[in-house]
Formats: structure tokens, C-alpha cells, sequence
């Protein structure tokens, strides 16, 4: 389950870099929780096609984190914002993650 929460994480912050079906094929199978088979009947395409694609999603989601970071960043930063004592400017702070 946490691996499916990273990937979501991973596609907040990197979906808009993914083509269009790769996008429509992860929100159909995370987020809307289609099967493989429901998917493909959608689409018109075989169950091993949406199988290739999302595999190939995820190992970019998973590349754009390690090459650029960001999720990770966002996660230290949220940390860093727990600990101010100042109100509104964690609130500030928070806004801006």
C-alpha cells in the first residue's frame, strides 16, 4: 500500500510529464482502481499493452524522482515547516509547498 500512496505522491508531482494515456491508464488503474482487463476494454488496446504501459509510467515516475528529486525535497521541507512556532509563517510556508 505505501508503494501505491508513493506512486501517487511520484504522479502529483510528475504527471503532467507524461503523455496523455500514460496519464489516463494510471488515473484509470490507481487512482479509479480498474483492473487490467477493465482498462483495456476501455481503450480497445490488449491487457498486456495497459500491463507494458503502466510499467513503463512507473519506472519514469520513478526516474524523474531520482534525477530531479522534488517529491523528496517537498517531504524535508513539509518537515522543516512542522517545527516553526510562528504561525502565519508556517502558514506562508505552507502555501508555498
Amino acid at each position: 500500500m505505501d508503494e501505491v500512496f508513493y506512486l501517487n505522491d511520484l504522479f502529483d508531482m510528475y504527471g503532467e510529464l507524461l503523455t496523455e494515456k500514460q496519464r489516463d491508464y494510471f488515473r484509470d488503474y490507481y487512482f479509479d482502481n480498474l483492473s487490467y482487463g477493465e482498462i483495456a476494454l476501455k481503450y480497445d488496446v490488449s491487457r498486456n499493452a495497459i500491463f507494458k504501459q503502466l510499467h513503463i509510467t512507473t519506472d519514469k515516475l520513478e526516474e524523474y524522482e531520482s534525477k530531479l528529486g522534488l517529491l523528496k525535497k517537498k517531504k524535508k521541507l513539509l518537515e522543516i515547516i512542522e517545527k516553526v512556532d510562528d504561525k502565519k509563517l508556517k502558514e506562508e510556508l505552507e502555501k508555498l509547498v
